[in-house]
């Protein structure tokens, strides 16, 4: 009942009466000759040959309203790049392969470098933010919607759900950010934001008083979504971190660029599952510690940028806070879980936790020691006031890639 409430400094569509599929999708055709639309899938190589992608695919065939997709592959080479193309081949729509350990876009890359402004990261960020530059370049949509190649329970009504806010041209919204509850397999999922940055903001809220980025941030429901989308004038003054930071760094770059009521949150699934990270106790620079730390580092950089000042008593003051607001939510989350006859396991809770609460601390040390530390990548404005032709040369690249391919099949 209570689910059509609006909390928060942003616009919440839900999903109250479960509109059938076919009438979205009909009316996102129509929207398509105003605003045409593309969706984005920044890939691993890998990702070609797990379980996730092939479903994907299937229901991706099917969608009649997209103008282009736009595939950023990682950790490929030839053979998989070629590989790639034939399995990519089915889907109708006009669609692109950025072969991004290609020579043409290695090419690209070094003349960024030489100006100092290419991503020096590998990762989903770097593959987002050249993906977001062959879409300016091509000049073929108006509003991009994108989401990753691992989820296991994918329908089309995703998509559909997620573009529709920024391609119905009789809405304002800029950015629209996907939610969904994180259960599967009868167990409660999403640590990350359940454990770390919902009791991470409450935390700092409770430190710096009242602010309006942490208001704003909390006002998301599941603010570690992949799914996002926006229109494409949004592209060239975003500004991508180059580190796990990738989604919270988004959403708060919307804060700084856009008023909140241009910024819409919507239920895209009922369902929602994909390939989890592992906690990694003792490896801090893999899965869900290497992703807290970032994440951590990428809340704490937008505060510093407001005038709020950190030192190793406020990191420790902000550990001890997080700790305690931490552990009460586990009680939460677990009676949640016990009246919804899901299974929550209390040790695995709280050793996150524990994590979580130490790279805190790590975090505070890198942000300390490091304050000439630039973590993201530039906006294209700045590229192409570098480089006035850099659209040309990726759109040439990709293209030539592409068509060598389509000769060879």
């Amino acid at each position: 009942m209570g689910n059509f409430y609006q909390n928060g400094v942003i616009t919440t569509l839900h999903n109250l009466t479960r509109r059938p599929l076919e009438q979205l999708e009909e009316e996102l055709l129509r929207f398509s000759t105003r605003r045409p639309m593309s969706l984005v899938l920044p890939s691993l190589f890998s990702e070609l040959e797990g379980p996730a992608l092939g479903p994907i695919l299937d229901e991706l065939t099917q969608v009649t309203y997209l103008n282009e997709i736009v595939i950023g592959l990682d950790r490929a080479d030839e053979a998989q790049f070629n590989y790639a193309k034939e399995y990519f081949g089915r889907l109708p729509q006009h669609h692109r392969i950025l072969w991004n350990d290609g020579p043409r876009l290695r090419s690209i890359d070094k003349m960024l470098a030489d100006k100092g402004l290419a991503p020096t990261e590998m990762g989903k960020g770097r593959n987002v933010w050249y993906c977001y530059g062959y879409i300016l370049a091509s000049g073929r949509a108006k509003a991009i919607a994108l989401h990753d190649c691992d989820i296991t329970t994918y329908s089309r009504e995703l998509l559909a759900r997620l573009i529709y806010p920024v391609a119905n041209p009789n809405y304002h919204y800029q950015f629209c950010k996907g939610y969904y509850s994180r259960i599967a397999d009868g167990k409660l999922n999403g640590r990350a934001c359940r454990l770390l940055v919902t009791p991470l903001l409450k935390s700092l809220q409770k430190m710096f008083g009242y602010n309006e980025y942490l208001e704003y941030m909390d006002s998301y429901r599941y603010a570690l979504a992949g799914e996002f989308s926006m229109r494409v004038d949004v592209l060239n003054e975003l500004r991508i971190p180059s580190d796990w930071g990738l989604e919270i760094g988004v959403i708060s770059e919307m804060f700084r660029n856009y008023a909140t009521n241009r910024i819409c949150q919507v239920d895209i699934a009922d369902v929602y599952d994909h390939k989890h990270q592992e906690l990694s106790v003792n490896d801090a620079a893999g899965g869900l510690s290497r992703m807290s730390t970032d994440i951590i580092k990428a809340v704490v950089r937008k505060l510093a940028t407001q005038g709020e000042v950190f030192s190793q008593e406020r990191f420790r003051t902000l550990k001890a806070t997080y700790y305690r607001t931490a552990l009460d939510f586990i009680e939460a989350y677990y009676n949640d879980a016990i009246i919804n006859g899901l299974t929550l396991d209390r040790h695995k809770e709280e050793k996150a936790v524990e994590l979580f609460a130490e790279n805190i601390m790590r975090a505070g040390e890198a942000f300390l020691s490091n304050p000439m530390e630039t973590p993201f990548m530039p906006s294209w404005n700045r590229v192409v006031s570098a480089i006035p032709d850099i659209f040309d040369h990726i759109y040439e690249a990709v293209e030539a890639d592409n068509r060598e391919l389509r000769s060879q099949s």
